[in-house]
């Protein structure tokens, strides 16, 4: 057994000498050069992906009777890739997502007559507003979308995201050759 080692310690705030010194009894250091070795920072690098460590899945959501918001917070996290612990911020590291029963899915509360959404043509007079029922007969799937895109970023790499995301308004989809799973949501 090796002798206890003791090391000085200053007692008080901030570790610093106010009157009264104490010893710190070390009984279990073996190597006092591995107590005081600095961390090794070089095993902590930061992964940064690279367009060749990219492997995408392809997933697909049954979105009847689920909440808007709630799905599509859920879509935009699988699109940017934020479930991987490959995720970078400035690389496109997503998956396919693939959207059945857009039709069926719902707000919560009275949003589905009270919300607008707002469309400017960019000339004077060119506002538009729609409730969440009129888009819903026009084009079902333009609901999800647009919520989805409003969640991931705007510009090149948001534009990018967004091509991953497919959306139908019933229960079929094109895309059984790529075998979908099952996306695990709250």
């Amino acid at each position: 057994m090796h002798a206890p080692l003791a090391l000085p310690f200053w007692a008080g705030p901030g570790h610093q000498p106010s009157g009264s010194r104490c010893l710190l009894l070390l009984t279990h250091v073996t190597d006092l050069s591995d107590a005081t070795s600095p961390m090794d920072t070089q095993s902590f690098k930061t992964f940064s992906a690279t367009p060749s460590d990219i492997e995408r899945d392809w997933y697909v959501v049954d979105a009847s009777d689920r909440v808007v918001g709630r799905l599509a917070s859920e879509i935009a996290r699988v699109l940017r890739g934020k479930h991987k612990p490959t995720y970078t911020p400035h690389m496109d590291t997503g998956d396919h997502v693939v959207v059945t029963n857009a039709e069926a899915i719902r707000f919560t509360g009275t949003k589905e007559q009270d919300k607008e959404y707002l469309n400017y043509s960019g000339y004077p007079g060119g506002d538009h507003t729609e409730s969440p029922e009129e888009v819903r007969e026009d084009r079902p799937t333009k609901i999800l979308e647009r919520a989805v895109k409003g969640m991931l970023p705007q510009g090149p790499l948001g534009r990018k995201m967004f091509e991953k995301l497919r959306v139908y308004a019933g229960s079929e989809h094109p895309h059984e050759a790529q075998q979908p799973e099952p996306l695990e949501t709250a």
